[in-house]
């Protein structure tokens, strides 16, 4: 067999470029709506509730498009697909930010979505078939920087936008990138070799749409919906069971399915797909916690809270470096970094559950600076294993599976984040508010002072009396959200250090990279 071509020089270094600023522009589309909503909602004439229709568009999308990519890659080549991707992102954007009607905006986000979820798997393969398989790991560093950086920068930039110019600007910005990436994207993307064009499984794309679909709606918008006291809620999880279901025994009994399950006896593919989960769920549950706590809790900005995620995401070039001394000039077993990894992101959670209310920034930056280490040293060795040996197609088809896997994590650690904040709030509060009482001389000479300090500016008895009393409710309220948050970070740094014994699990001999790869080259 022919030995595989791989790109040099300046070519490959467009080539990778191209791919990982697309990764990283759809990455970034994930977050940085999130910060501008209210803005948004007010533009267009839209409740808090409906808008959150503009972010849950763009995940149902992507999540769908994702698992999709590699079947995609290879009916239309992967140049036509990936270029396609970058011209419906794009155009996407210009739509989004012309938008003034909320259905047109989310109409437009899924489309956006849809787009965007074609570029992140395909420009991970795009990236690692650019090395050969014993500088893969270089690869890896460069996606992962990616993973982590565009989810990160996302908030502190669309804060930036909407604060100086206007929420249309955070996706009229993708806009000259996105031209410029499809170029580049057309002139430089190569096909794959040998790629046979696939039968499309057009039953099996149904069933995944709609499964997948309905199990992100059900992740997205549950907390809002009371979860199962919902009946739209409900039916939208059976529905996802059944359709998953048919999914599942669809792929598995036809010859050219939609996506390659039987992948999954790969066992290190299925226990990275187990650990790209648990990473989406503990990583994006607590990046949605930690700003709605210092918001809430701490009076922060949405621009300052952006801003202060910066320097922990910055780490990341530093931490790559590391890991790439670690894995390739010392032979450390990638177990082992990513054990390290995982406790060196319990570590600062720990720290952060016992924030107090004179917590400022301060006390959180070296938490993140260790978060963002443990972030990378978490999620590159996890990538590598999971991917071991595997080359062309199958490459693309595990690489959409992991992506879904991670997105959906991420789905899945919002939702669990806000399941566990809503819940302890009212244990707490109960807690709390029995020591507002005339038998506690803290609460009552607190009442008292607040009423004396109203009376004495001009309110009656009865207003000042009401205004202490909300002001007390107000200070309760902080403090059990305080708590509640405090107690949400430790509980998610255990279930972190309760993972690590999967790690174990692992199978790895040392040079399995290489060998595995060269032969199935």
């Amino acid at each position: 067999m022919t030995a595989p071509k791989y790109p040099t020089g300046a070519t490959k270094a467009i080539l990778v470029a191209t791919a990982i600023s697309c990764a990283i522009l759809e990455l970034i589309d994930t977050t940085v709506v999130n910060v501008s909503l209210r803005e948004i909602s007010g533009s267009i004439g839209a409740t808090t509730t409906e808008i959150a229709w503009v972010i849950t568009a763009y995940s149902i999308a992507n999540v769908i498009v994702i698992p999709l990519s590699g079947m995609f890659s290879n009916f239309f080549g992967r140049k036509n697909y990936f270029t396609s991707s970058v011209a419906i992102f794009t155009f996407a954007s210009l739509m989004c930010g012309l938008s003034a009607n909320l259905w047109v905006l989310v109409f437009w986000r899924f489309i956006q979505g849809l787009g965007g979820g074609g570029l992140l798997s395909t420009a991970q393969s795009i990236i690692m078939d650019a090395f050969p398989p014993e500088k893969r790991t270089t690869g890896l560093m460069i996606f992962g920087l990616g993973v982590i950086l565009g989810p990160s920068f996302g908030p502190a930039l669309g804060g930036y936008i909407t604060d100086n110019f206007s929420w249309h600007w955070i996706f009229f910005l993708n806009i000259p990138i996105g031209i410029a990436a499809a170029f580049l994207s057309w002139r430089f993307v190569p096909n794959l070799e040998n790629a046979e064009k696939p039968t499309i499984d057009w039953l099996g794309i149904f069933f995944l749409v709609i499964g997948i679909g309905s199990l992100q709606y059900v992740l997205e918008e549950g907390s809002s919906k009371d979860w199962f006291e919902s009946t739209e809620i409900t039916w939208l999880a059976i529905t996802a069971l059944i359709f998953m279901t048919a999914f599942v025994i669809r792929e598995l009994s036809i010859d050219y399915p939609a996506v390659n399950l039987r992948l999954y006896k790969n066992f290190n593919l299925a226990l990275g797909n187990g650990m790209n989960l648990m990473t989406g769920i503990i990583f994006n549950g607590t990046l949605y916690a930690f700003p709605l706590f210092v918001q809430l809790s701490l009076g922060w900005t949405a621009t300052q809270t952006g801003a202060f995620m910066i320097p922990g995401s910055l780490v990341a070039i530093p931490a790559m470096i590391t890991i790439k001394v670690l894995t390739d000039n010392k032979g450390w077993n990638p177990k082992f970094i990513i054990m390290i990894g995982m406790i060196m992101t319990a570590i600062p959670l720990f720290f952060i559950s016992f924030s107090s209310p004179d917590s400022n920034s301060s006390n959180f930056f070296w938490p993140f600076i260790m978060r963002g280490f443990g972030a990378l040293f978490m999620v590159l060795p996890v990538l590598g294993l999971a991917t071991a040996g595997l080359t062309g197609k199958n490459l693309a088809q595990a690489i959409g599976l992991s992506n879904m896997f991670r997105q959906l994590g991420a789905a899945l650690g919002v939702a669990l984040m806000g399941i566990y904040v809503n819940h302890n709030n009212a244990f707490v509060r109960s807690n709390m508010v029995g020591n507002i009482s005339d038998y506690n001389p803290l609460s009552t000479d607190a009442i008292s002072s607040y009423t004396q300090s109203f009376q004495s500016g001009g309110f009656s008895p009865d207003e000042a009396g009401n205004i202490a009393y909300q002001l007390v409710d107000s200070a309760l309220t902080k403090q059990q959200l305080l708590v509640s948050y405090n107690q949400s970070f430790m509980t998610a740094a255990i279930a972190i250090l309760l993972c690590i014994p999967l790690v174990l699990l692992i199978r790895y001999k040392k040079g399995q990279h290489s060998a595995k790869s060269d032969m199935a080259h």
